[in-house]
C-alpha cells in the first residue's frame, strides 16, 4: 500500500497540469450549477410544463458569458487604438521633455535622438530574441487550448452533475450519505458565492476607477474603468496590467497626470488587497479575512497567478470539509 501510494503521488505530480485543468473545470461546474438550474426552471419561454434541457441551459450561459466578453472587447478596442495612435504621435515630444528633465538634473550629459537611443538600448542576441518570441507564441497557444479544454470539460461536468453526485454519495455508508449530501450543498453554495464575489469586486473596482480617473481628468475614463473591472478578476497581476492603459493614456496629457494615475492605482490596489478582497470574501463566502490573505499568499507561492485565483474557493471547500470532520468526531464522541 505504501508503494502504491508513492506511485499514485508520483503520477499525480507528473500529471499536475492536467489535474489542475480538471480542478478548475470542477470549480466552474460547481459555481455555475445554481445558474444552470435557474435557467432550466425558467418560465419566460412558452415551452409548456417541460424544463429547458440541461445542455441548452448550459449553452445559454456560455453564450451570455462569451457574448459579454466579446461586446466588452469591441467597446474597448476602438478607444484604445485611437489613444495608442495619439500616444505614438506624441512620443517625440515626450522624449524631448524627458531628456530636458534628465539634463537639468545632471542625469544625462547630452541630447540623443530616438534612433540613437534605440541603437544603444541593451538587447539580446538574435537567437535569444527568436526563442523568446517562439516561447511567447507557444504560451499563448497553450493558454487558448487550455481555456477551450476547461470550457468543454465544464460543459460535460455540468451535464453529468447528478450522476457524478450520486456516484460520490454511494462511496459512503448509507448512514453518512445525508451528511455528505449536505456538505456537497454547502460547497456548491460557497463556490457560487465566490464567483458572485469576484463579479462584485470587479464592479466596485470598475466604479471607483471611473470616479477616480474622471476626477483626474483622464480621457476615456469609462473604458479604462471597464478594463480595471475586468482586470480585478485576475489576482496579483490583473490590477497591474489594467493600470497600464490608463498610464499610457495619461502620458498623452502630461507627466503630472501620469504620476497622479500611478499614485491612484497604487492606493486602490493596497485598499483592494488588504481590505476589500478579505471583507467581500468574508461576506460572500464566509471565509475569515485572515484565511483569505493566507490562502492568497500560499496559492500565489505554489502556483503563481492560477494559485491565487483558486486560493479562496479552495480554502472555502477545505473549511466545509474540516468543519464537517470535526462535527462528526464530536458526534461520535458524544455517542
Amino acid at each position: 500500500m505504501t508503494a502504491l501510494a508513492v506511485i499514485v503521488v508520483w503520477c499525480a505530480y507528473l500529471a499536475h497540469d492536467v489535474l489542475l485543468l480538471v480542478y478548475v473545470s470542477g470549480l466552474l461546474a460547481i459555481g455555475f450549477s445554481p445558474v444552470v438550474r435557474l435557467i432550466e426552471r425558467q418560465k419566460a419561454l412558452p415551452i409548456g410544463p417541460r424544463r429547458i434541457p440541461r445542455w441548452l441551459a448550459i449553452l445559454v450561459l456560455y453564450v451570455v458569458i462569451i457574448g459579454s466578453l466579446v461586446g466588452i472587447g469591441f467597446m474597448i478596442a476602438p478607444a484604445l487604438n485611437h489613444q495608442a495612435q495619439q500616444l505614438w504621435a506624441s512620443l517625440p515630444e515626450m522624449f524631448d521633455k524627458a531628456q530636458d528633465f534628465l539634463i537639468s538634473h545632471g542625469i544625462l550629459k547630452e541630447r540623443v535622438t530616438m534612433t540613437e537611443a534605440v541603437k544603444k538600448a541593451p538587447a539580446g542576441h538574435g537567437t535569444e530574441a527568436v526563442g523568446t518570441v517562439v516561447g511567447a507564441v507557444a504560451s499563448v497557444i497553450g493558454g487558448i487550448f487550455g481555456l477551450l479544454t476547461i470550457l468543454i470539460l465544464t460543459f460535460y461536468l455540468l451535464i453529468e452533475a447528478d450522476g457524478l453526485r450520486n456516484t460520490m454519495l454511494h462511496l459512503f455508508q448509507p448512514r453518512d450519505r445525508p451528511r455528505v449530501a449536505a456538505m456537497s450543498r454547502d460547497i456548491t453554495g460557497k463556490v457560487s458565492a465566490w464567483l458572485a464575489g469576484q463579479i462584485l469586486l470587479g464592479a466596485i473596482i470598475g466604479t471607483s476607477s471611473a470616479i477616480g480617473l474622471w476626477l483626474l481628468g483622464i480621457p476615456f475614463f469609462y473604458v479604462l474603468a471597464l478594463v480595471s473591472g475586468i482586470g480585478e478578476l485576475i489576482p496579483v497581476v490583473g490590477p497591474v496590467l489594467s493600470a497600464v492603459p490608463a498610464i499610457l493614456i495619461a502620458a498623452t496629457v502630461s507627466l503630472k497626470k501620469v504620476l497622479l494615475v500611478i499614485i491612484f492605482f497604487i492606493v486602490q490596489q493596497q485598499f483592494e488587497n488588504h481590505l476589500l478582497v478579505p471583507k467581500v470574501m468574508q461576506r460572500q463566502v464566509g471565509v475569515s479575512p485572515v484565511t483569505v490573505i493566507v490562502a492568497l499568499l500560499i496559492g500565489g507561492k505554489l502556483l503563481g497567478i492560477v494559485g491565487a485565483i483558486l486560493a479562496v474557493p479552495t480554502a472555502a471547500i477545505l473549511q466545509v470539509v474540516i468543519t464537517e470532520v470535526f462535527a462528526s468526531r464530536e458526534h461520535t464522541t458524544e455517542r
